[in-house]
């Protein structure tokens, strides 16, 4: 007797969002509280507070990133890419920044991609949500932030503007562990906020399950092919009235090249910031082990898209600053941890990279860094080192080997320096699949469908205009607002009701 395999269950849905981060929560939350059956898939694991404090940090590394943080850009350097896979995404292993967008980027995008409906009078309502929702507020410097306090002090005696940092951590413990997940819950990550508030209005979230198909007719989103279950491997096929694709700026590009959507355009210029590191050490005892993440931020170059700010110091993250340094260097440090402190140099990029699909769900990402950005960082770094070195720093470790003893060696240092060679990071990708006209590029219009389709929307970094020059998450989460809310101001579609456990159609 022959068997046959199961055809896959088909799951009807009013909504389906595809991931779960910054852009999919928004969406998540707003279509159940308008009372649409709502289903979000997520490819990563779920996890929890008490989890995240009760893991070490390396485990939590391999658990909630993608390639464990690594995802490689491939150019000249290699880049490592990070970005989050897990309930929440990359919010869980943030920062918790969240700035709004400068009104004068979203008049340049207007301008130059037509999107005149996302000015700053119409997203200011947007961001006062989110802001409201995650307790947004500025961070004090507290005690173990010296390393924060010492950047703005040397700020302000070069007369260079720097701003408090205002992060989603209200009553933030600072227990040093922001990038591999919040211990205390302080920080208001899209798992303990608006997810479950989602989940409170009906959302059903369903983790370890990656979308990996589109079925359509070049309009209309008929289905989605999914797999999960135990090794990923069971097939479910969801039947969705409206997609919202949040899979990330990578993720969201891949799917609609897999899918047949706009391969050619999606994914082919995205924009990204890349971040270096400069170790510094100081006379005296910093104890920068014992802060959170930082508390001020120097804005000086802000339009330039450069800023400079503290980073967590942990052992591991001090090793992996001084990568390529050897390890008489690296022990030396460690071994003289009070004085050190990390500071990150986060730089907006000119150039773009290209995001390709590859047969069974390979992926190459390949970076096109101009000359004008080897200048820029060149000059990020000669200018982090001016204002380090005037809040005390005696030695500065730049990112290739080397040491730094005052400024002059510093500017020396960058004016020569070729930033092929240094170790530089990547957090920040978007525009992948930017809104805006399609002669200027875009790949979305002003709802954020994608040229052609009715009932496909995209609301992560995919869907921004550019690349945004400050942490990006405020600025997604508020063009994610304005696209549910235009979806919700559409005509009806007849949704589905929910009777007990059950969905029926009318």
């Amino acid at each position: 007797m022959t068997r046959h395999p199961r055809p896959p269950r088909a799951v009807p849905c009013d909504a389906l969002v595809i991931g779960s981060g910054a852009g999919g929560a928004v969406a998540a939350l707003e279509l159940a509280r308008a009372g649409l059956h709502t289903i979000v898939l997520e490819e990563g694991p779920r996890t929890t507070t008490a989890e995240l404090a009760a893991t070490a940090p390396a485990e939590n590394l391999r658990r909630l990133y993608r390639d464990a943080g690594l995802s490689p850009i491939l150019g000249n350097p290699v880049i490592p890419y990070g970005e989050g896979r897990c309930v929440g995404g990359s919010t869980v292993v943030n920062g918790g920044l969240l700035w709004a967008p400068p009104d004068a980027l979203l008049e340049r995008w207007a301008r130059v991609m037509g999107t005149t409906d996302y000015r700053s009078d119409r997203l200011a309502g947007h961001m006062r949500t989110v802001s409201d929702r995650l307790g947004v507020g500025e961070q004090p410097h507290g005690s173990g932030n010296a390393d924060s306090k010492l950047l703005a002090d040397a700020a302000d005696a070069l007369g260079w503007s720097w701003s408090a940092a205002r992060r989603a951590a209200p009553g933030c413990a600072h227990r040093n562990r922001c990038p591999t997940g919040c211990p205390s819950g302080a920080k208001r990550s899209m798992l303990v906020s608006y997810l479950p508030e989602a989940e409170r209005y009906g959302a059903r979230i369903e983790p370890a399950t990656r979308a990996v198909l589109l079925r359509h007719d070049d309009r209309t989103v008929h289905s989605v092919c999914a797999l999960g279950g135990p090794g990923g491997r069971t097939r479910v096929n969801y039947r969705p009235r409206t997609v919202f694709l949040a899979a990330g700026a990578v993720g969201s590009a891949l799917l609609l090249q897999r899918s047949g959507i706009h391969p050619r355009t999606a994914g082919r210029a995205m924009g990204f910031h890349v971040n270096f590191r400069l170790v510094a050490r100081f006379a005296g005892p910093v104890h920068a082990a014992q802060g959170t993440i930082f508390t001020a931020q120097l804005r000086e170059f802000a339009g330039l898209g450069i800023h400079v700010m503290a980073a967590n110091l942990t052992a591991g993250a001090l090793a992996a600053a001084l990568a390529g340094h050897g390890p008489a260097v690296v022990n030396t440090l460690l071994g003289d941890l009070e004085r050190v402190a990390v500071y990150t140099v986060q730089v907006r990029m000119s150039g773009r990279v290209t995001v390709r699909r590859l047969p069974r769900a390979g992926r190459l990402l390949r970076h096109r860094i101009t000359a004008y950005d080897h200048g820029l960082l060149r000059f990020a770094l000669g200018r982090a080192a001016r204002v380090l070195f005037r809040a005390g720093a005696v030695e500065l470790y730049p990112p290739c080997p080397g040491v730094l003893r005052s400024d002059r060696a510093a500017q020396e240092f960058a004016a020569r320096s070729d930033p092929r060679g240094w170790s530089l990071v990547s957090v920040h990708a978007m525009a992948s699949c930017p809104m805006g006209r399609p002669a200027s590029g875009g790949v979305c219009d002003q709802d954020g469908r994608p040229y052609g389709f009715a009932n496909l929307r995209l609301c992560d970094a995919s869907v921004l205009p550019g690349p945004t020059g400050v942490s990006p998450q405020g600025t997604v989460m508020a063009f994610a607002h304005e696209i549910a809310a235009r979806h919700l101001c559409a005509p009806p579609q007849s949704p589905l009701r929910r009777h007990g456990d059950r969905d029926t159609t009318p």
